[in-house]
């Protein structure tokens, strides 16, 4: 059974800096790409980052390039999200998703981005 563990949420003021950490468990994780998808208040799910499977290759929302990282550690099962530059339009539930931003994900962590 897949299971995902996110954690590193939190309240931030903007232009702070988060990292985000997703356990996985239950799947071979250095097989699969990894992404993080997120919804805030009343939307629906946006994508925000994907990570290949050995972490060589990077894929962003346009509005989080330059800000987020996402990474990955094989030998702990383990994909992160390091953010900086927090804007209010951040704030939002983060999953990680096993695969591409439709894959079974874990039961998230929040997000505040607010003064």
């Amino acid at each position: 059974e897949v299971q995902l563990v996110e954690s590193g949420g939190g309240l931030v003021q903007p232009g702070g800096s988060l990292r985000l950490s997703c356990a996985a468990s239950g799947f071979t994780f250095s097989s699969w790409p990894m992404s993080w998808v997120r919804q805030a208040p009343g939307k629906g799910l946006e994508w925000v980052s994907t990570i290949s499977v050995g972490g060589s290759s990077t894929s962003y929302l346009d509005s989080v390039k330059g800000r987020f990282t996402i990474s990955r550690d094989n030998a702990k099962n383990t994909v992160f999200l390091q953010m900086h530059s927090l804007k209010p339009e951040d704030t939002a539930v983060y999953y990680c998703a096993q695969g591409g931003p439709i894959g079974p994900r874990g039961q998230g962590t929040q997000v505040t981005v607010s003064s």
